[in-house]
């Protein structure tokens, strides 16, 4: 696939994976993103997963012919982009690594002691790869998501190879659905998201930068609208709010916590708030739900008393939002206990580290089942949750 006239994708689809990075389902597969940049001097971009090394040196030969690469540019340490290095510098003894200096102390720990001290470029911050037509600008970009992680601009192109920013899950033989934000958010919220501080250093360096296509490690080549994923990631990174709405979270045992969340949404929804979300933990992807406690400007979280704490579902998912800088909310709890309802205070504890959360006046207590008491405490709820959007 031609990116422009010397910039090439050469990278490979995944559909062997089914768990991405051991915990994220991706039934559409995952792609692996390379791009060789043919010049006097032949750069290729980043590798990929060692499962597919024999695959992805076959794509470069077949664009080069006779000719032989002279650098391999490295920006990101995770083995899914590094795990054919070793190869492609056997298959091309003449090449070189260039990449950041933790990225090359990184080498060492994938490669058994091994950093290629031979056969490398340091690079960082400001350095310039002169490639002959094209100039490769480095960008440092610590902690999107790793520490090592550099960007590179292309200035002669203008061309952004952003490292794992702007990825989203899929591979690119499937059908690619219209909405790329689904997949994007999923992605950035569950692996990027904590790093949102990070994200705005590098947005604010991108914003210097003349920029008119957009290389990813994972998902598609952007070269339209770019103002538009821009804006989603800087909402994102500043863990903004980018859809009005309510999402309910919720475990259930027996069915009445379920009833009451149900019950809700229905007084939500009557009341003319413009998007309401329903998310069981118990049977959801966990990742979804992250990106939908995110995405939306109001968070209920329902759920039950469990050995005096929380089921154990609500607990993984309030962990997960709290280790990615979970804030700018507004917050309300519904809790159900037989006999001693601690689960509203045990969630507010659990997100009294979390910066702006609004909690609603308003609760629901369930002892065991719905009751005209609770029935009016969610009533009550629904009251002030929906006024908001009147």
């Amino acid at each position: 696939m031609e990116i422009t006239k010397d910039i090439i994708f050469v990278g490979v689809n995944d559909h062997d994976v089914d768990l991405f990075e051991g915990h994220y389902i991706v039934p559409e597969g995952m792609a692996y993103n390379s791009y060789l940049i043919a010049d006097d001097k032949i750069a290729v971009m980043d590798s990929v997963d060692g499962h597919f090394t024999d695959e992805w040196l076959g794509n470069i030969k077949a664009v080069l012919g006779d000719k032989t690469p002279d650098y391999l540019i490295v920006q990101h340490m995770e083995p899914d982009h590094s795990g054919s290095i070793r190869g492609f510098l056997a298959e091309f003894p003449e090449a070189v690594v260039v990449s950041s200096q933790k990225a090359f102390n990184m080498m060492k720990n994938f490669y058994e002691g091994e950093d290629f001290a031979d056969r490398r470029v340091i690079v960082g911050e400001g350095v310039v790869l002169d490639l002959g037509k094209h100039k490769l600008n480095f960008v440092a970009a610590p902690m999107v998501h790793w520490p090592e992680v550099i960007m590179t601009y292309d200035s002669t192109d203008k061309v952004l190879f952003s490292a794992d920013g702007f990825g989203k899950f899929g591979a690119h033989d499937v059908e690619e659905p219209e909405d790329w934000a689904c997949e994007a958010r999923r992605y950035y919220f569950g692996i990027v998201g904590k790093y949102g501080m990070q994200v705005q250093a590098v947005l604010k360096k991108a914003a210097k930068l003349d920029i008119q296509i957009i290389c990813p490690l994972h998902g598609p080549v952007l070269s339209e609208n770019l103002g538009y994923y821009l804006d989603l990631y800087n909402t994102w990174s500043s863990y903004g709010v980018e859809t009005k709405g309510v999402v309910i979270s919720y475990t259930s045992v027996y069915g009445n916590t379920k009833k009451a969340v149900e019950l809700l949404a229905e007084k939500l929804e009557a009341k003319g708030v413009p998007n309401v979300v329903v998310n069981d933990l118990a049977r959801s992807d966990i990742a979804e739900c992250v990106e939908d406690a995110f995405r939306y400007d109001t968070m209920v979280f329902a759920t039950t008393t469990f050995n005096n704490d929380i089921f154990p579902f609500m607990k993984e998912f309030l962990h997960h939002l709290t280790e990615r800088n979970f804030q700018n909310k507004r917050v309300a709890f519904m809790e159900n206990g037989s006999w001693a309802p601690v689960a509203t205070k045990t969630m507010k504890g659990i997100l009294e580290g979390c910066k702006n959360l609004d909690y609603a006046e308003n609760g629901v207590k369930i002892v065991s089942a719905l009751n005209d008491d609770s029935r009016a405490q969610v009533e009550a709820l629904a009251e002030e949750l929906a006024a908001a959007y009147k």
